[in-house]
């Protein structure tokens, strides 16, 4: 990922020049992790530049404010044409768009309600998450030592940058030890998901990803994802997955706007199936990935053209 610094971001209400996006250091999210956030992708399809499910994703957005008290003075319509136009106005083909609300400057104190909520948006280009060769090969992973949210400590249905310190610690841990990305249980010891990915495991042809209640955040290519295997006749169960599920597993994948749709081959040094791409894996990709080209039917209309 390498950031254009010639490009230009939105900041409350008008577009200014990348090196003048600055906070000052006494800006609450600097100390207390105030803020949420999204990650959306725009993608060149064979009838022009496309955001997917930018609605959806928006609506998280304005949905992680809520649940932090943040009030956002932007309508859904407004955020949306935004992430429009920083795409246009940067003359991008296809772009990785990061919406973030954050409370900005004004006094210090656990107590943030004085302090001024900020909205930007921004573009730049970003490839493959985990790597080139992820989308085909796979991925090596482990699993972490570091926990995901419990219940009712902070909520994980809020994509908030507080919840991603636990996320580096998974990042982190698994880089030091040679792997490409961690796997956090829940407080219980069951799958959660990746430092920023959703997981889905296939047995029998059967998929099972975590439920909502495992301290995920609600991906929106998960939410794709599991429509898109339903459409593809493969049966999806949501429900609690034991750590040992993913070693005799046929096939084991990450999702995420970043991440898309990766395989994982192994995880703790153990091979999952055949050690690379299975399948199930495949056709959901395919089905996906044909979707954001523009080459298959976009039937539920999660291409929002520029």
């Amino acid at each position: 990922m390498g950031f254009d610094e010639k490009s230009r971001l939105w900041k409350n209400g008008k577009f200014i020049d990348w090196k003048d996006a600055t906070i000052h250091v006494a800006s609450h999210v600097l100390h207390y992790g105030s803020s949420v956030f999204e990650g959306i992708r725009c993608y060149q399809t064979n009838r022009g530049s496309a955001i997917f499910r930018l609605k959806e994703h928006v609506k998280r957005l304005l949905d992680s404010a809520k649940i932090y008290r943040m009030p956002v003075s932007f309508s859904e319509e407004e955020l949306r044409e935004v992430c429009r136009e920083v795409v246009r106005v940067n003359n991008y083909k296809e772009a990785y768009i990061r919406p973030l609300v954050y409370r900005g400057y004004h006094s210090l104190g656990v107590n943030p309600l004085e302090c001024p909520v900020e909205v930007v948006i921004m573009a730049w280009h970003w490839g493959a998450y985990l790597g080139k060769e992820a989308l085909e090969k796979g991925v090596d992973v482990r699993v972490s030592s570091w926990h995901r949210l419990a219940p009712n400590t902070m909520p994980a249905l809020a994509k908030a940058g507080a919840n991603y310190m636990g996320s580096q610690l998974i990042k982190m841990e698994a880089l030091a030890d040679g792997y490409v990305e961690g796997i956090g249980l829940t407080a219980s010891g069951y799958v959660s998901e990746g430092s920023g990915e959703n997981l889905f495991v296939i047995e029998n042809t059967k998929i099972y990803t975590p439920p909502l209640s495992a301290s995920i955040l609600p991906g929106i290519t998960r939410d794709s994802v599991i429509q898109i295997a339903k459409d593809l006749s493969f049966e999806v169960i949501e429900q609690d997955i034991p750590r040992e599920k993913l070693y005799i597993a046929d096939e084991v994948f990450f999702t995420g706007t970043a991440a898309e749709v990766s395989p994982i081959r192994s995880v703790d040094r153990i091979q999952i199936g055949e050690g690379k791409r299975g399948p199930v894996t495949t056709a959901i990709q395919k089905q996906l990935f044909g979707i954001l080209s523009g080459e298959t039917e976009d039937k539920r209309g999660w291409l929002d053209y520029i």
